[in-house]
């Protein structure tokens, strides 16, 4: 009953040992793992591994950064490649913007420019966004608001107060396995509704164990904690995540 909605199990690390990692999941009770696209190729290997694995689940998207290195046809060639797939997957994503590894303005705006077609994208072919925000969570989450597509918020960081403001309007968060030691995420699960609520790993970042590569077994221990700052058990958190996982992807 485990859900893990936000992945990179594409990347070169788990080419080696990934069915491993997926066995380790399946036993820690792993039902879906969506594994998020982040440029061309990352999108085609995603869908891959979507049709040899049935745990994982295929979300294609554009990360801002990688966005702007392209020319604007090949960026709007793989929205249309993606609009082709919308049978074939449960979400958009990984997308939004970064304005923390890159603080150009100009490149900024080119991000914004980008984060709009792909939220024209979202709601013409009805699959919700998962969205990237650091450093500028405020305009993204603007700009998702603005428009009639459905959202979760990826590795929120923004202030308590715009958290609210977003949980307030209904959107929903992911929260990722250092939640077990991160003070900033267990604060936003005490303020946000448990059905607004998902588990991701970022696979392979993010991790519970410092220094040491994620993997979606993890959510077991994001459970765990969610259950304690809820004040639940482990298993009516399951549930109720769940329940949040085919209300929103399914």
């Amino acid at each position: 009953m485990i859900v893990d909605i936000h992945a990179h199990m594409d990347y070169e690390s788990f080419e080696k040992d990934l069915d491993e990692v997926l066995n380790r999941a399946k036993q820690a009770g792993v039902s879906a793992i969506i594994n998020n696209g982040t440029h061309p190729a990352s999108n085609r290997k995603t869908l891959e591994l979507a049709k040899k694995y049935p745990i994982m689940k295929a979300a294609l998207g554009y990360y801002p950064l990688h966005a702007i290195e392209v020319s604007q046809e090949e960026f709007e060639n793989e929205l249309k490649f993606i609009e082709s797939k919308k049978d074939n997957i449960v979400a958009i994503g990984e997308v939004g913007l970064d304005f923390h590894r890159d603080k150009n303005l100009d490149n900024f705006e080119k991000q914004k420019k980008c984060f709009q077609k792909i939220i024209e994208l979202s709601e013409k072919i009805k699959k919700p966004l998962i969205v990237h925000s650091r450093g500028c969570e405020e305009i993204a989450f603007d700009m998702v608001k603005s428009s009639n597509a459905k959202a979760v918020m990826h590795c929120f960081g923004g202030k308590s107060s715009l958290a609210k403001r977003i949980a307030d309007e209904g959107y929903h968060f992911s929260i990722p396995c250092n939640v077990v030691r991160s003070k900033s995420f267990q604060k936003l699960v005490k303020l946000v509704n448990i059905n607004q609520i998902f588990t991701e790993t970022d696979a392979p970042y993010l991790s519970p164990i410092p220094e040491k590569s994620n993997e979606p077994a993890n959510i077991k221990e994001s459970i765990k904690k969610i259950a304690e700052l809820k004040g639940f058990t482990e298993e009516e958190t399951e549930n109720n995540l769940f329940l949040n996982y085919q209300r929103f992807f399914l």
